[in-house]
């Protein structure tokens, strides 16, 4: 967890497709890197819930997020409620992840 402040440093890379999804170990590594709270699901995408006080709080954060997404090229799956923001990473391209993912989630984490 200590170096999760290297991954938000990176930038996304676009995803060209023809590379194959990370899978065992390399998942393993780059979710050590992660803050808590961040889930792996089926070796197929990247997962966090954040709370929030109320619904303004949650769609200041979206629209952050948003922002983030854009500036870096890499859109994230976002569930806005009443309360909290559900995150969903992976690269539409390969359907699975790729480390622009974990550097994504990173700088989420941040927002």
């Amino acid at each position: 967890m200590n170096s999760h402040c290297d991954l938000s440093k990176k930038k996304c890379v676009p995803c060209k497709g023809g590379i194959p999804p990370l899978k065992g170990e390399a998942l393993i590594q780059l979710h050590k890197q992660l803050s808590d709270g961040w889930k792996v699901i089926d070796e197929h995408h990247l997962e966090k819930e954040y709370p929030f006080k109320n619904f303004k709080e949650a769609l200041a954060f979206t629209n952050k997020v948003g922002a983030l997404a854009e500036e870096e090229g890499h859109h994230p799956d976002l569930l806005l409620s009443y309360g909290k923001v559900v995150i969903q990473l992976w690269t539409h391209k390969i359907n699975g992840l790729t480390e622009s993912d974990f550097i994504l989630a990173a700088k989420c984490d941040q927002a």
